[in-house]
């Protein structure tokens, strides 16, 4: 039972169709914005809890900030601010008065505050007041919030004007210490991506020109999307002193001499969701990694006759109880009993829809033969996609079933990005015919149309209007550089960077 389009034929409608009929959020009556639904909104609870684990073992703590930031906080770093100018909220008024039977703002504030787009600045001013020696360093936090940016072209997940996200903020008090935290956390975004997205990314650092405002370094992973496309998957700031001088955050050094912190900043965010539906959802719906799934097992009892009721739930029941106990990755089992009133055929689409890893049907039949009937969302539609599985072979075997399946989606996502990073384009003129094509969606491990080339670039500033023309940009520049050299894909000029080029979301 196909999605009302699919991939090749219509790949921005298929996209929306996904997350419709996984019914994992829709758009809000509030302009821009999205509802992200509890399946949705219980992918994002997995994904955040393995990152707030990882950044606890890497030191870090969770605080929290105001949402609100003075207008004079942005003025203070010109760089920062002229790149989000374009998309803040600003609130100017306090309170509304009912006026000729409309209600119209009253109390003009003093000075406008801005909904929170990122919080450098304001997180900037308390590490001003937090640190005075450098026994006071390094400070590491985190916050787990919502941030605003007045997005022209929203879309669900990827692009809406309120989201999710968290964002790591640290000082320190050297420049390498500074450094190695940007890349130890963007390390951690590439292990939780591959290791619990199973979404393949490249790991580098951005150009100069599309570095995040107001920062030194900016590093990256870019993940392929099944339309060839990248998607920024998340990004580490190296913000150097920059912040520090404009909230005067200093510290006494060790030579006992006034100093400015070194800071960084480091975000992901719901977009991951969009990225986590573009790599492994197919044209029955959504298909969830186990390790973010809100439930890695369905059981759907199968009940035609009131007379059979009994019989099958009791049966249910104990294999509920039973998987309950076994573990996968490390954790408990999470485990869904359907027990609504609807057809066992609209249960086993819905969770096919919303792509629950395992979904196991129970009826009458199967508990006389002490069995069930095993659907893994994976190999739907293929000569596997049902087994008839004895259920102690089952409850036994549950965890590794599900570590493997978070295997074979990892294993298929990276050999349909390792089959789709050109690297035989060697001059302009083939470069701009390639990308002269259209995007279009990649068969598992094969070539596309459209996808990553990996070349050349001279490193120039001025090749950005090459770019926008082409409409494409360097997404990033690998850290595993080959040092040779050959001809700017742009230019034709002698260049020995190499860098990732492709359209992007």
């Amino acid at each position: 039972m196909a999605l009302k389009t699919n991939r090749k034929t219509n790949y921005p409608e298929w996209y929306q169709c996904v997350v419709s009929e996984a019914d994992m959020a829709e758009t809000s009556v509030s302009p821009g914005c999205m509802v992200i639904k509890p399946w949705g909104y219980g992918i994002w609870e997995r994904i955040r809890d393995i990152f707030d684990e990882r950044f606890k073992e890497t030191d870090h703590e969770n605080a929290y900030f105001p949402i609100f930031i003075p207008l004079s906080f942005f003025q203070k770093e010109a760089e920062h601010v002229e790149g989000f100018a374009k998309e803040m909220a600003v609130v100017t008024h306090s309170r509304l008065t009912a006026k000729d039977g409309k209600l119209v703002p009253d109390s003009e504030l003093d000075e406008p505050l801005i909904v929170r787009p990122t919080s450098e600045t304001i997180i900037a001013d308390s590490f001003a007041k937090w640190i005075h020696s450098y026994r006071d360093l390094p400070v590491l936090v985190n916050q787990w919030a919502n941030v605003v940016r007045w997005e022209m072209r929203p879309r669900l997940f990827l692009r809406t004007r309120e989201f999710l996200w968290q964002e790591g903020h640290t000082a320190h008090a050297t420049a390498k210490e500074a450094e190695d935290e940007t890349k130890q956390m963007l390390e951690v975004y590439r292990e939780v991506a591959e290791e619990s997205l199973a979404m393949p990314v490249v790991v580098g650092r951005k150009p100069e020109y599309d570095k995040f405002p107001g920062a030194i370094d900016t590093y990256c992973i870019e993940a392929m999307m099944q339309d060839g496309k990248s998607l920024q998957a998340g990004t580490s700031h190296f913000l150097g002193q920059n912040f520090a001088k404009s909230a005067n955050i200093t510290f006494i050094n060790k030579d006992n001499k006034p100093e400015f912190a070194y800071t960084t900043s480091w975000g992901v965010s719901t977009r991951l969701i969009g990225g986590l539906i573009m790599t492994h959802a197919d044209d029955e719906g959504m298909v969830v990694p186990p390790k973010v799934a809100p439930y890695q097992v369905v059981l759907v009892p199968v009940i035609k006759k009131p007379e059979d009721e009994d019989k099958v739930m009791s049966f249910v029941n104990e294999i509920y109880q039973k998987l309950r106990a076994q573990t996968a990755f490390g954790e408990k089992i999470r485990i869904k009993l359907d027990k609504r009133n609807k057809t066992s055929v609209d249960k086993f689409w819905e969770w096919t829809r919303k792509g629950a890893p395992a979904i196991c049907e129970i009826g009458p039949r199967d508990v006389d033969n002490n069995g069930m009937m095993v659907r893994e969302r994976i190999k739907l539609g293929t000569p596997e996609g049902k087994e008839i599985a004895k259920t102690e072979d089952f409850i036994g075997t549950i965890g590794q079933r599900l570590e493997t399946i978070q295997h074979e989606m990892f294993a298929r996502a990276k050999a349909r990005q390792d089959a789709n990073i050109r690297t035989d384009i060697k001059t302009p003129e083939e470069f701009k015919a390639y990308f002269a094509n259209n995007n279009e969606w990649i068969e598992d491990g094969k070539q596309g149309k459209v996808a990553f080339v990996r070349g050349k670039w001279n490193g120039k500033a001025e090749t950005e209007e090459i770019l926008k023309s082409m409409k494409i940009n360097i997404r990033c520049i690998p850290f595993d550089q080959s040092g040779a050299t050959g001809k700017c894909l742009l230019t034709g000029e002698d260049a020995t960077l190499d860098v990732i080029y492709a359209r992007a979301y």
